[in-house]
């Protein structure tokens, strides 16, 4: 069973449990979370202690909690895995997020099974594949477009898998599980969760003839992605689930992102057609603004066709939004004419500017006043020496990149989200009896004995039941309507209704977790559908034997080792990628086509990218519009391989001998 067709499933990431549950409070209908091991992030673990917290504020409202499992895995790993697996279904968890094939042909618990980005799903003939291999929600590549994603949809059965997207955050270059440039230069792998992040570097790019056609420029930095403006077209196409980047955020991002993709969801869901995949409402104590957290600027990527601009290439920090000018420096200060002149500057914001190289500098305010309020000047002292600001000077455009005044709403208390019930008081025999009927149909009753004593005032001691049964400030619910069925006014102390109230609560929220339905895990067609392909190269990840041997199940016949078996000591292709260098540089030869002067002098022929002593080559292969980042693997990586092996052999799948 994956999300019905009607559904919308708002999908946040969580560091850690306590981000977890503000982004369940914030609205998101699950959340997605490291284990003890294993996940894509390897610094983003948690003990099962935290998850069963988490899980447990999670499913009181219905909401789901899915954990991250993502990394690929060595033989002698795959125990640990298992283990980890049952560790978690026995936690509560909803479903696993996976990437190696290996884990379906292990003993793993009768839990809901989703495919990781890493698992590079690109085209309908590998999503209907994973389907029919048990895999019940899908997150397909970013690269894709909504022609391409709807005919993903129409090769799959939405009531057996759900399709996920990802609608906001940092983007990885490369086509997610096609990267190896971190593992060829350190050893370290981003199939393994540790990547090096050589993709946000500069480089110098030359072109065949060595002439440079850019310095220092960050050309396989992405803007981050944003799909605000699209979440309808995306719905239109067949996502359901819509995912937010980022388990290594921080509090504020996870709260404002989720905030703001909450905001937007709940709008097309009010319009009738689709519902929440969880219950209750949020509602929030600030205006959500995705500007507001760290970002490179933003990209809608590849979603309505290539476009020119959806690259960071001058730096991949923040630039922030521009506020104003510098009108005048002192020696320990600056003045600053801010645009709008209802702008506040905080002590320890953060102010950046381009110096005259393009290059982003960063000031931290440590002190500002404002100086002539009508005009909107505010003199500025930053906690550097203002000298050792490059280019700092009259007339410069000023950003901000941080205002505290913002960091310190969301460190505080901002979001309340309740679920909605009926509630009726009833006079019994004995006393009274209160039934609580919540937005989903669970029902919470509680009774008390207590003498049925005419009111004094009828008027004033209806307004008084009213008011006393309505207080559910405390707890997860908010009251839509209250009903009196009695034969005429009592008078009820305060403290039996409380009393009253709180028994039924309680009752509400017991009957809230029993009816509480885990995600069923998905049966795969047997016999075994054969893979799309019969040939694996490097590029299909398979480290171990199980996974080996779940290729060979489904018909492969040729199964090369991970990259990581470091087999592949030559020249390969690093990271495969939309992204597109000559296209961004307005160097493509398909740019060219048809304009008068150039004809047949524009080639797709390799470039190079030098970032000190590496040197990786740009190969275009025009026909999927793909680029190829083409290097080798480092002899001192084969070196420390070599010398791990013969310290500690470890067990992986490999093809050739050791």
């Amino acid at each position: 069973m994956s999300l019905l067709p009607h559904q919308l499933e708002l999908l946040s990431p969580a560091r850690d449990a306590d981000i977890g549950i503000a982004a369940i409070d914030h609205g998101a209908d699950a959340v997605y979370i490291g284990g003890p091991a294993f996940g894509a992030r390897a610094s983003a673990g948690n003990d099962i202690r935290d998850l069963e917290r988490l899980i447990a504020h999670a499913h009181r409202f219905g909401s789901r909690i899915f954990v991250t499992l993502n990394t690929i895995l060595r033989d002698d790993e795959l125990e640990d895995a298992r283990g980890m697996a049952w560790q978690v279904y026995e936690a509560g968890a909803d479903a696993l997020i996976i990437q190696d094939m290996g884990l379906l042909e292990i003993d793993l618990p009768p839990i809901q099974l989703h495919a990781s980005t890493q698992t590079d799903i690109r085209t309908p003939e590998k999503a209907r594949f994973l389907q029919d291999a048990g895999l019940s929600q899908i997150v397909i590549a970013r690269e894709l477009d909504l022609k391409q994603i709807a005919a993903i949809r129409a090769a799959t059965d939405p009531a057996r898998t759900t399709i996920e997207f990802f609608v906001h955050g940092a983007l990885c270059v490369a086509y997610s599980g096609q990267c190896f440039i971190s593992h060829a230069h350190t050893g370290r792998s981003a199939n393994r969760g540790d990547c090096n992040q050589a993709c946000r570097l500069p480089y110098e790019v030359l072109d065949g003839a060595g002439r440079i056609i850019a310095h220092e420029k960050h050309v396989l930095s992405m803007k981050d992605n944003n799909q605000s403006d699209n979440l309808r077209a995306l719905i239109d196409a067949g996502v359901r689930s819509f995912k937010i980047e980022g388990r290594y955020k921080d509090l504020g991002y996870v709260k404002n992102i989720t905030a703001h993709y909450r905001k937007l969801l709940d709008e097309i869901v009010e319009e009738g057609t689709y519902t929440r995949a969880s219950s209750g409402r949020t509602t929030f104590s600030f205006t959500p603004d995705p500007d507001q957290n760290f970002n490179r600027e933003f990209t809608d990527y590849f979603v309505n066709g290539r476009q020119q601009d959806i690259g960071a290439f001058d730096t991949p920090k923040q630039p922030g939004r521009a506020i104003g000018w510098v009108t005048q420096l002192g020696d320990k200060w600056f003045e600053l004419e801010v645009g709008d002149k209802s702008t506040v500057l905080h002590n320890g914001d953060g102010l950046c500017y381009w110096d005259l190289q393009k290059e982003l500098v960063g000031v931290h305010i440590n002190r500002a006043e404002c100086v002539a309020p009508k005009k909107g000047i505010w003199r500025v002292f930053p906690k550097d020496d203002v000298h050792g600001f490059k280019d700092l000077r009259k007339g410069l455009e000023i950003n901000r990149n941080r205002d505290m005044d913002w960091v310190r709403t969301l460190d505080k208390k901002s979001s309340e989200r309740r679920i909605g019930l009926w509630a009726e008081l009833a006079e019994t025999a004995d006393g009274f009896a209160l039934t609580l009927t919540d937005e989903d149909g669970f029902i919470g009753s509680a009774a008390i004995v207590q003498p049925h004593q005419p009111a004094s005032d009828a008027a004033r001691a209806q307004g008084q039941l009213r008011e006393q049964l309505a207080r559910f400030g405390a707890t997860i619910f908010a009251v839509n309507d209250i009903a009196l069925t009695l034969t005429q006014p009592w008078f009820v102390p305060a403290s039996a209704l409380n009393q009253l109230r709180r028994d039924a609560v309680a009752a509400l929220e017991d009957a809230r977790a029993k009816g509480f339905v885990r995600l069923q895990r998905a049966a795969p067609v047997e016999p075994p559908v054969p893979f799309p392909e019969d040939t694996l190269t490097y590029l299909a990840n398979v480290f171990n034997h199980k996974a080996h041997d779940f290729y060979l199940k489904h018909g492969v016949k040729v199964i090369a080792a991970a990259y990581e078996a470091k087999e592949e000591e030559g020249e390969v292709s690093l990271m495969i990628t939309k992204h597109c260098v000559r296209y961004s540089m307005s160097l493509c030869p398909k740019q060219a086509k048809g304009v008068i002067g150039v004809k047949g002098t524009i080639r797709a022929e390799p470039l190079q990218l030098i970032n000190g002593k590496e040197k990786l080559k740009l190969v275009f292969d025009c026909k999927p519009c793909e680029m190829h980042v083409v290097g080798r693997m480092k002899k001192s990586v084969i070196a420390q391989h070599q010398r791990e092996m013969r310290e500690h052999p470890l067990q992986f799948y490999r093809t050739r001998p050791v």
